[in-house]
C-alpha cells in the first residue's frame, strides 16, 4: 500500500534501503498450516506483545508469516539485520515498515537522513500517533535476536509502553531478546510462543510429510519426530532427502545424521561462529545424553561450563535446561557433534569417557559410570566399581540390571583379576549357567587368596551374595547358610555407607538364602529369612528380590493351606512392584553404545528416563517376579484348587519356558506339583505321573517336593485301578507335614485301607500351621470314615464344617475329588443350601459366612486405579486397544499398561477374563 502522506526520507547515513526486509516471506508449497498454533496468536491480539521465540529452524519465520496472512489486512513486517543495532538504521525501517502496512503517520515522522542517534521526541511523537489510532497497528519484528543493542530495545519498549492499545508487537527470535520480559509477564501483557510449543507433533509430522509425497506408517513418523523432536527444519530436510530415496521410510529409519543436509544446517547456524570454548564444549559433551556444570567441565578442563550453558540455552542453540542444572543436547545435534569429534579428533573420545566414568563414580551414578568405562574400554575400572562399591547385586535387581548386564557381557578374556572373575560368575548365574559360575567363584577365590588388597572386604561381601545364590541353585541349604554367615561377618569390616547405599546385597542375600532352606523343607526357617527381607526398604534397587521373597511365603502359605492368604500374597507382591515401574527393557536410546549422563541434584545430573513398558517381571536374575514363574506356579495351584482349570492352564503355559522353572529347585518343584494336580484332575494320569518330577539336579532331596511327586504317583496309580502300587507309593511320603499327611490318608481310604487312613488323619488337628485346604480335606477324610462306618450324623456335621470352612476360600477341588461317595450327602438340604452358589446349583443363603462372596472370582490385592477402570469398562464395550486410546486422550502404549495393571491385580491374561471377572467383582 502507498504512503498517503507522501514519501518518507530514505535511509540515514547513506545506507541502501532493502525492500525485501518489510516483506513477509513467501511460505513454499510443501509449507503446513498448523491450526493450533495460528489461533494461538489469533488469540493473543489481547496483549500488547508477543514473544515467538525458537532455535533456529524451529518455523518461527514462517508460522508468523502465515498467521499475518489470515488477518485480511496488512501487517507491518520488519526483518532485523545486523546494522539495526544502530537506531537511525533500526527506527527507519520501522517507519517504513508501518507506512507500507497503511498505518497513518506525518511525513515529519522520519528519521533525518544524516542523523547518528533518535530524538527521544520522534519516539514519543510515534508513540503518541499510534495511541490514536481506531484499529491497532501490527508490528512483526523478525529475527530479534541480531538486534543486540540495549538502546534500540530500550526505544522499543518506551514506543509499545506509551502506544497502548494501538500497537500489537510480535518478536521472533532465537535468543531471549533484551525487552523487559519480566514485566510485562508480570501484568498479563505477554503472550509467549516457545520452542516445545513450535516443535511438529506426529500428526503435524504426518501431514508435513504427505506434502513431500511421502506415505509413512504411524510408527515411522512417530521414530521421526521422537529423533527430530519436531524440529521443523528436521523433519523439512529429512523429508526432501527421503523424497530422492527408492524406500523412504528406510532411508528415515537408517539416515546418518552426520552425512545429511541436516548436519550442514546445524554446524552453519548454530556450531559455526559461536566463541571457540563454546565449541569445544558442545563437542566434548556430545558423549553424554545428559550433564551438568560439573561433569562438563571434568571433559572439558575448564571451569566455565555454566556460563557458556546458560548461554547456549539462552540462545536457542540445541542444549536444553532440564531443571536441577541438568542439560541436554538435541538428539540430532548429538549425533553430529559426535561423528564431528570422531573426525577432528579421534583420539579424544575414549578419554572424554574415562573422564565421565571417573566423574560419575564420586557422584555415585552406578550405570552412567559403567557406560562410560566400557565405551573407554576399561573393563578392570568397571568390574572393580561393581565389586569394591559392593554394587554387584544390580546385576539381578534394579531398574538397569538389564542394562548393566548388557554392558558387562561385552568384557574381554583379557580381563583378570578377582572383580573380573566375580562379575564373570555373577553374569553367568544370572543365566543358570551353574557350572561356569562355580568355576568364577574358585577363581575369584584363589585370587582373594592370593591378594591382600584393601578392597577384600568388599569382593569378599560380594563372593558371599554369589555363593548363596549358586546354593539355592545346587539346592543346598547349607552352603547357603554359610554364605549367609560371611556375609554377616564380613558386614561388620565395609564401610557403613556401602551397605547402606545398597539395600539389594542383603535382600538377595536373605533371599537366596530363603528358598534354599525352604528347598530342605525348614519353613519356619525360610519363613524368618524371607519376612526379614519383605520388611526391608522399599526402593526400586531391593523391588525384585522383595516381590521374589514375597511369592517364596506365598509358596509356603500354599504348602501349609492356606490358598487365599497365598494368593493374597502374591497379587500385593506384583501391585508393589508395579509401583516401583516397569521393569528395565532392552538398549540405549541412541541405539549405539550408551552415552549416559549423571545421576540428579546440584552434583548429580538427572536421574536416567524410565524405561520403556515391557512384560511382567522380565529380568536376567533367576526368578524374578511372577514373570519368572514362582508367583504364577502359586496362582496356578490355587486355581486348581478352585477348580478354575482353564486359568491354572493359562498360567502355566506362561511359566513352562521360562528359564527358573528348568534351574532353580523351588520354582521347578512348585510348576511339577501345579501341572501334575492339573493333568490328574483333567484326566490325564500317566502325564500326571511324569509330571511330578521336578526336572533338576539338587545336592540334597527336597521333603515336601519328593512327598507331593510321591502323592502325585500315588493318584495316578489309583485312576488306573493300581490300589496295592498306590499305597506303596506312600511310604514316600513326609507324614511330619499336615498336608501331606491329609492327603495320604485321603488316597489310602481311596486304596481301602482305612484303618490306615483314620489313624494318619487322627493326628491332624485344626490350628497351627495348618490352614483351611488341609482342615477341609482332613474333615472329609474323616467324614468319609465315618460314612462307611455307617456314623451318617457325624458324617453330616464334618461335612457341613468342611462346606463352611471352604466356602470362605472357595476350595471346590476337595468336594470334587470326593464326588463318589459324597454326592448323596450333598443332596440332604442344610448340605445343599451350604454348597448353593459356589459349589452347586443355586443361590447361597443370605447372611451365610461367603455368601455374596461365593462363588466369585479371587479378589483383586492392589485396588484397580480409577484410569484401570475406565479402560475396563471400554473393554466391556468390546473397544479395541486403539479405540479405548481415541476415546480416553491416551497414547496406545498406554493404555496396553494400563492393561496389564489391570490383568496383573485381577490375576488375569486375557481380555474376556478381565471383564468377566471384573463383573464377578462388581466393578463394572
Amino acid at each position: 500500500m502507498g504512503d498517503p502522506l507522501g514519501d518518507p526520507p530514505g535511509p540515514p547515513l547513506g545506507d541502501p534501503f532493502l525492500r525485501t526486509r518489510i516483506v513477509p516471506p513467501t511460505r513454499p508449497a510443501t509449507f503446513l498450516r498448523r491450526q493450533r498454533l495460528v489461533e494461538r496468536l489469533g488469540r493473543a491480539r489481547g496483549t500488547p506483545l508477543t514473544l515467538v521465540n525458537g532455535p533456529a529452524g524451529a518455523g518461527k519465520t514462517l508460522l508468523t508469516a502465515d498467521w499475518a496472512a489470515t488477518l485480511g489486512r496488512p501487517v507491518a513486517w520488519l526483518t532485523a539485520e545486523a546494522g539495526d543495532e544502530r537506531p537511525a538504521v533500526f527506527w527507519t525501517y520501522v517507519l517504513r515498515a508501518l507506512r507500507g502496512s497503511g498505518t497513518p503517520l506525518p511525513r515529519a515522522l522520519a528519521v533525518p537522513p544524516d542523523a547518528a542517534e533518535v530524538d527521544p521526541r520522534l519516539l514519543e511523537a510515534l508513540a503518541a500517533r499510534l495511541s490514536e489510532l481506531a484499529e491497532p497497528a501490527v508490528l512483526v519484528i523478525d529475527e530479534f535476536d541480531r538486534v543486540t543493542s540495549p538502546e534500540v530495545a530500550e526505544q522499543l519498549a518506551l514506543v509499545l509502553r506509551h502506544a497502548g492499545l494501538g500497537l500489537r508487537l510480535v518478536i521472533g527470535s532465537r535468543t531471549e531478546p533484551l525487552m523487559p520480559l519480566h514485566g510485562y509477564r508480570l501484568a498479563g501483557r505477554l503472550t509467549e510462543i516457545r520452542a516445545a510449543e513450535l516443535a511438529f507433533t506426529r500428526e503435524e509430522a504426518g501431514a508435513l510429510l504427505d506434502l513431500h509425497g511421502l506415505s509413512l506408517s504411524a510408527e515411522a513418523v512417530g521414530s521421526l519426530v521422537d529423533r527430530t523432536r519436531g524440529w521443523a527444519a528436521g523433519l523439512r530436510l529429512c523429508a526432501l532427502a527421503a523424497r530422492e530415496s527408492p524406500d523412504p521410510e528406510a532411508y528415515l529409519e537408517e539416515f546418518e545424521a552426520d552425512r545429511s543436509t541436516v548436519a550442514d544446517f546445524l554446524l552453519a547456524e548454530v556450531l559455526k561462529g559461536r566463541p571457540e570454548e563454546a565449541q569445544d564444549l558442545l563437542l566434548r559433551v556430545s558423549v553424554l545424553t545428559r550433564f551438568n556444570p560439573g561433569l562438563a567441565n571434568a571433559l572439558t578442563g575448564r571451569i566455565d561450563a555454566e556460563p557458556l550453558l546458560r548461554a547456549l540455552v539462552r540462545d536457542n542453540a540445541f542444549v536444553e535446561a532440564l531443571g536441577h542444572s541438568s542439560y541436554r543436547l538435541h538428539p540430532l545435534f548429538r549425533e553430529i557433534l559426535r561423528a564431528h569429534l570422531r573426525e577432528r579428533l579421534p583420539a579424544l573420545e575414549p578419554e572424554l569417557h574415562r573422564r565421565a566414568a571417573r566423574w560419575l563414580r564420586r557422584s555415585g551414578s552406578l550405570y552412567e559410570t559403567l557406560a562410560h568405562s566400557t565405551a573407554a574400554g576399561e573393563w578392570g575400572f568397571t568390574a572393580a566399581t561393581l565389586v569394591e562399591d559392593l554394587a554387584i547385586g544390580q546385576l539381578f535387581t534394579g531398574l538397569r540390571s538389564d542394562d548393566l548386564v548388557r554392558l558387562c557381557s561385552e568384557m574381554p578374556p583379557e580381563a583378570t583379576g578377582t572383580a573380573p572373575e566375580l562379575v564373570r560368575a555373577a553374569l553367568d548365574l544370572s543365566r543358570y549357567d551353574l557350572p561356569r559360575g562355580l568355576t568364577h567363584l574358585r577363581r575369584a577365590g584363589e585370587e582373594l587368596a592370593a591378594s591382600a588388597a584393601p578392597d577384600a572386604p568388599a569382593a569378599q561381601l560380594g563372593r558371599a551374595l554369589l555363593e548363596a545364590l549358586a546354593a539355592r541353585l545346587s539346592g543346598c541349604p547349607e552352603r547357603a547358610e554359610q554364605a549367609a554367615e560371611a556375609a554377616v561377618r564380613l558386614g561388620q569390616e565395609v564401610p557403613a555407607r556401602l551397605l547402606d547405599g545398597h539395600p539389594e546385597h542383603g535382600a538377595l542375600l536373605g533371599t537366596h538364602l530363603g528358598s534354599a532352606l525352604l528347598w530342605a523343607g525348614r519353613f519356619e526357617d525360610a519363613r524368618a529369612a524371607l519376612t526379614a527381607v519383605s520388611e526391608t526398604s522399599r526402593s526400586a534397587s531391593v523391588a525384585r528380590p522383595l516381590e521374589e521373597s514375597r511369592e517364596h511365603l506365598a509358596l509356603i502359605d500354599y504348602l501349609n493351606g492356606w490358598p487365599g492368604r497365598a494368593e493374597r500374597r502374591v497379587l500385593a507382591g506384583s501391585s508393589e512392584a508395579e509401583r516401583h515401574g516397569p521393569p528395565p527393557s532392552s538398549g540405549a536410546e541412541s541405539g549405539l553404545r550408551p552415552e549416559p549422563g549423571p545421576g540428579s541434584g546440584p552434583e548429580r545430573g538427572p536421574a536416567p528416563e524410565p524405561p520403556p513398558d515391557s512384560a511382567l517381571g522380565a529380568g536376567p536374575g533367576p526368578g524374578f517376579g511372577p514373570g519368572q514363574g514362582l508367583g504364577r506356579i502359586v496362582l496356578a495351584a490355587v486355581a486348581v484348587d478352585r477348580d478354575e482349570l482353564d486359568r491354572a492352564r493359562a498360567l502355566l503355559d506362561e511359566t513352562a519356558q521360562l528359564e527358573a522353572t528348568a534351574h532353580d529347585p523351588v520354582t521347578a518343584a512348585g510348576q511339577a506339583l501345579a501341572l501334575g494336580r492339573l493333568l490328574l484332575v483333567q484326566g490325564h494320569p500317566r502325564a500326571a505321573a511324569a509330571a511330578a518330577h521336578p526336572a533338576v539336579a539338587a545336592a540334597v532331596d527336597s521333603p515336601w517336593a519328593a512327598s507331593h511327586e510321591a502323592l502325585l504317583v500315588s493318584a495316578a496309580h489309583l485312576a488306573e485301578g493300581r490300589a496295592e502300587q498306590a499305597a506303596e507309593v506312600l511310604d514316600g511320603v513326609s507324614m511330619d507335614h499336615p498336608a501331606c499327611a491329609v492327603e495320604a490318608a485321603r488316597l489310602l481310604l481311596d486304596a481301602g485301607r482305612t484303618g490306615a487312613a483314620a489313624e494318619l488323619v487322627e493326628g491332624v488337628r485344626a490350628g497351627g500351621r495348618a490352614g483351611p485346604a488341609v482342615t477341609v480335606r482332613a474333615a472329609l477324610v474323616r467324614a468319609h470314615i465315618a460314612e462307611e462306618a455307617g456314623d451318617g450324623d457325624t458324617a453330616r456335621k464334618l461335612v457341613a464344617q468342611a462346606l463352611l470352612d471352604a466356602r470362605r476360600e472357595r476350595l471346590r477341588r476337595p468336594f470334587l475329588d470326593a464326588r463318589p461317595w459324597i454326592r448323596h450327602l450333598l443332596a440332604v438340604p442344610p448340605l445343599r443350601e451350604l454348597a448353593a452358589g459356589w459349589l452347586a446349583p443355586g443361590p447361597a443363603p443370605a447372611g451365610a459366612p461367603g455368601a455374596g462372596e461365593a462363588g466369585s472370582a479371587p479378589l483383586a490385592v492392589g485396588e484397580l486405579s480409577e484410569r484401570e477402570r475406565d479402560v475396563l469398562r471400554r473393554l466391556a464395550l468390546m473397544m479395541s486397544t486403539e479405540e479405548i486410546a481415541a476415546d480416553l486422550y491416551l497414547s496406545v502404549n498406554t493404555v496396553k499398561t494400563h492393561l496389564k495393571g489391570a490383568y496383573r491385580k485381577l490375576a488375569v491374561n486375557r481380555r474376556n477374563d478381565a471383564v468377566r471377572r471384573a463383573r464377578e467383582l462388581r466393578l463394572l
